[in-house]
C-alpha cells in the first residue's frame, strides 16, 4: 500500500515527458505559484521570527504581551464573526425573497444585492461619514444631533453588513435554486405547516451553503482594510489596520509581520474548513425532471414581511448610493449643498494619472489572471501530474490571505535584488494577477466539469499537443464562463486597496488609495468624486463584456453580468 502513491507518481512523471509541453507548462506554472504566493508569505515569517537575521520570539512575545493589540485582534475576530452571521442573514433574506416567495420587483432587488460587490470596499464607510458623522446629512442637517457616534464598533458593523452581504446573497441564491422544490410540496401535502417545513426540510438542505456563506464573509471581514481604516478609530483598533500602521506609521516591519501572522491564522483556518470540508456538503437532489420553484411554503403573511425587510435593506442601500453621488456634486457636504462639477474637474486635473494608473493597471493584469486561472483550471481538473494538489492548494491560497498580508509580503519579498520590483508597475501587475486567480480558477472549473473530457481526448487521439488541445478546443468551449471571471476580476482589480496600497509610488498609484487620501484629509466631495467615476467604469466594462458576449454567443453567464 505505501508503495502505490510512489508508483503512481512515477506513471504521472513518465506520462509529462511524452508531452514535453504541458511538461514545461506545469513546471512553470508550480515555480510562479511558489515564488509569487509562497515566498512572500516565507517572508513575512521570517521577517517576524529574524528580525535581526537570528530566530527569536521577542517579537512575538512583544505583540502577544501588548493588550492594546491584543485588544485588535479580539475585535477583529468579533467583527468577523458578526458580519458573518448579519450578512449571510441578510444574504440569505434577499436570496429566500428572489427564489422562493415570489415578491414583486424580482429583478430590482437582484441588482440591488450586487451593486455593492462592484464598488469599492469603503463606499459604505465614506457614505456612513456623509451621513452619520459631524455634518451629516442626517445626523446633523435633518436632526440637529452633534457628534454622533458613528467612528467605532457602531458604524463599522453597518458598513461591513451592507459591503459583505452580496457575497452571501451569491453563494445562497445559488444553493436556494439547486433544491428541488418538490420535497418542500411533499412535506406540505403530508401535514407539515410552513413554518415546520422550512425548518426542517428547506433549512437544512441550505445548511451547509449557509456555513460556507458565513465563513467566506469572516474571511472577507478579516481580510478588509478600507472600512476599518476609515470607521474603526483608536477606541476600536482592527488587526490588519494595526499592521498598516506599524509599518507605515512606525515603520516597524517585523511588528507588521507579527501581527499579520496573527490576522492569517484564522483566515486560513476558516478557508480550509470553507474549502475542504463545508464546501463539499451538498444536500440538494436532482431528479432529472423538470421542476419550478414553489412559493406555497411561503404564505402571504409572510412574503409580506419578506418583500418589506428585502425594501428596507434596498433603502439603505440606494441611500448609501445617493449619499456619494450627491456628495460628488455638492460644493461642500454639509455645509453648502450648491451642486458644482470642481470636484469632478480636480479628479480630472490633478487625479487623472491615478484613473490612468488603476485602468492600466486592471486593464492588463484581469486577462492576464483570467488566461492563468483557467490554465490552472485546466490542469488541477484534466491532467494528472506530481504536485498537482500542490497546484490547487497554492493557486487557491490567495483568496484566503488577507490583502494586508500579501502587501507586507511583496514589499518584503521583492525590495532586493535579483528581483527589486518595489515601486514598479511590475509588482502590481503580479500582486493582481496572483491575488485574482482564484476566480478564474473557480469559473474554469465550474465550466470544464460541464465539458465532456472525451472531446479533448479525441484531439488528442488525433495528434493534439496539450497545448493544441487547450487553446483550439478547451478555450472555444468556456470563453463564456472566461469572460464572466474576467468581470469579476476587473471589479476586484478596481477596487483593490488592502495589498495595493503597500505597493503604490510616486510612479504608479491607484484610484481607491487616491480616495482613501481624500478621506483622511477631509475631501469628501472629492473622494465622492473618485467612487462615481470608478463605479462608472465598472458599470461601463461590464455591460461591454454583456454587450459582447450576447452578440458572439446570444448569451452571457454569470450573476454579476445579470442586472
Amino acid at each position: 500500500m505505501q508503495r502505490k502513491p510512489f508508483a503512481r507518481a512515477v506513471a504521472e512523471l513518465r506520462r509529462l515527458r511524452k508531452d514535453p509541453v504541458l511538461a514545461i507548462m506545469v513546471a512553470a506554472v508550480l515555480a510562479a505559484l511558489a515564488l509569487f504566493i509562497i515566498y512572500p508569505l516565507v517572508m513575512v515569517v521570517f521577517a517576524s521570527l529574524r528580525p535581526d537575521g537570528k530566530w527569536s520570539l521577542g517579537v512575538v512575545r512583544e505583540v502577544l504581551g501588548n493588550a492594546y493589540l491584543g485588544q485588535a485582534f479580539r475585535n477583529s475576530l468579533m467583527m468577523g464573526t458578526l458580519t458573518a452571521v448579519i450578512g449571510s442573514g441578510l444574504g440569505f433574506l434577499f436570496a429566500f425573497a428572489v427564489t422562493r416567495a415570489d415578491v414583486p420587483f424580482k429583478r430590482f432587488l437582484h441588482a440591488i444585492a450586487i451593486i455593492p460587490i462592484v464598488s469599492p470596499p469603503f463606499i459604505g464607510a465614506l457614505a456612513i461619514i456623509m451621513l452619520f458623522g459631524n455634518n451629516g446629512l442626517i445626523t446633523w442637517n435633518l436632526l440637529r444631533i452633534q457628534n454622533f457616534p458613528i467612528y467605532g464598533f457602531r458604524g463599522l458593523m453597518f458598513a461591513q453588513a451592507i459591503t459583505f452581504f452580496p457575497v452571501a446573497y451569491m453563494t445562497l441564491r445559488g444553493v436556494l435554486e439547486s433544491i428541488n422544490p418538490t420535497l418542500e410540496d411533499a412535506a406540505l401535502d403530508l401535514g407539515g405547516s410552513r413554518f415546520k417545513v422550512f425548518m426542517r426540510v428547506t433549512l437544512p438542505l441550505a445548511a451547509p451553503g449557509i456555513a460556507s456563506a458565513m465563513l467566506v464573509l469572516f474571511i472577507e471581514t478579516l481580510a478588509d482594510f478600507g472600512n476599518p481604516l476609515i470607521l474603526a478609530g483608536s477606541r476600536f483598533p482592527i488587526l490588519s489596520v494595526q499592521a498598516y500602521l506599524e509599518i507605515t506609521g512606525m515603520y516597524d516591519l517585523p511588528k507588521g509581520a507579527t501581527l499579520s501572522i496573527l490576522l492569517l491564522i484564522p483566515s486560513i483556518t476558516a478557508w480550509i474548513i470553507q474549502k475542504y470540508w463545508v464546501s463539499r456538503k451538498r444536500y440538494v437532489t436532482i431528479t432529472g425532471k423538470p421542476t419550478r420553484s414553489s412559493s406555497k411554503i411561503v404564505s402571504p403573511a409572510a412574503r409580506a414581511a419578506i418583500f418589506a425587510g428585502c425594501l428596507f435593506v434596498a433603502a439603505v442601500v440606494i441611500l448609501v448610493y445617493v449619499a456619494i453621488i450627491w456628495g460628488a456634486f455638492a460644493k461642500v457636504w454639509g455645509n453648502d449643498n450648491t451642486p458644482t462639477l470642481k470636484h469632478f474637474q480636480y479628479v480630472f486635473s490633478v487625479g487623472f494619472k491615478a484613473v490612468r494608473d488603476t485602468l492600466t493597471i486592471a486593464g492588463l493584469s484581469t486577462p492576464i489572471a483570467g488566461l492563468l486561472g483557467m490554465i490552472i483550471a485546466f490542469l488541477v481538473v484534466r491532467k494528472r501530474f506530481p504536485g498537482r494538489r500542490f497546484m490547487e492548494f497554492t493557486s487557491m491560497l490567495s483568496f484566503a490571505v488577507p490583502g494586508t498580508v500579501i502587501g507586507i509580503g511583496y514589499i518584503l519579498a521583492f525590495n532586493r535584488r535579483p528581483l527589486a520590483l518595489t515601486g514598479t508597475l511590475a509588482i502590481l501587475l503580479l500582486n493582481f494577477v496572483f491575488r485574482y486567480i482564484p476566480v478564474g480558477i473557480e469559473s474554469g472549473r465550474a465550466i470544464l466539469m460541464q465539458i465532456d473530457p472525451s472531446i479533448e481526448e479525441a484531439a488528442v487521439d488525433l495528434g493534439a499537443d496539450s497545448k493544441t488541445t487547450f487553446f483550439r478546443i478547451t478555450l472555444p468551449m468556456i470563453v463564456p464562463a472566461y469572460f464572466s471571471g474576467l468581470v469579476f476580476t476587473f471589479v476586484r482589480a478596481m477596487t483593490a486597496i488592502s495589498a495595493a496600497i503597500f505597493l503604490v509610488s510616486a510612479r504608479w498609484n491607484l484610484m481607491t488609495v487616491q480616495i482613501m487620501s481624500q478621506v483622511e484629509s477631509g475631501r469628501l466631495g472629492a473622494a465622492a468624486a473618485f467612487s462615481v467615476i470608478l463605479v462608472a467604469i465598472i458599470f461601463a466594462a461590464i455591460f461591454l463584456i454583456r454587450a459582447l458576449l450576447r452578440a458572439r454567443y446570444g448569451r452571457y453567464g454569470g450573476s454579476m453580468l445579470n442586472f
